[in-house]
């Protein structure tokens, strides 16, 4: 990883959190004029082996991704244990939770991120792949998400 950035400017995801995902839903699709997209439940905490600050947690997720091209909307309601997603709605109420990049690098790019005083918040798997949270808030306005596909 270089000094030049995590290491990706490929933007994927708008990730914003929700309190009732099937109502979040219906407000999107009527706003956008999209198709109702299918909800998903994140994976079992076994196989997401989630941590959240450093801790194992049982945390999981409700999901909605909206295509738009090369970004998606994805709509979050949290579920389960402590997690980015419950804090946040916690602390925020209902709103843009994060920017997701598709990196090569997650490792390199967490220390990168780490030297910028951007700690690692979240992190977990998914069928293909793992995806890590960075608290940059503080910096950006926003979270940073980190997908990596792994096989």
């Amino acid at each position: 990883m270089s000094e030049q950035g995590i290491g990706s400017t490929i933007v994927t995801q708008i990730g914003i959190v929700v309190r009732d995902i099937e109502a979040a839903v219906g407000r999107y699709c009527t706003i956008l004029g999209l198709p109702r997209p299918e909800v998903i439940l994140t994976d079992e905490p076994d196989k997401a082996r989630t941590t959240y600050n450093g801790q194992p947690t049982p945390a999981r997720a409700k999901l909605a991704f909206f295509h738009l091209g090369q970004v998606d909307i994805e709509l979050i309601e949290p579920v389960g244990g402590p997690s980015t997603w419950q804090a946040f709605l916690d602390e925020n109420g209902e709103g843009v939770h994060h920017i997701a990049f598709w990196v090569l690098d997650t490792d390199g790019a967490v220390r990168f991120l780490g030297r910028h005083d951007i700690p690692l918040e979240q992190q977990g798997y998914f069928t293909g792949g793992m995806y890590s949270y960075l608290d940059s808030s503080a910096a950006l306005g926003v979270r940073l998400e980190l997908l990596e596909k792994k096989a």
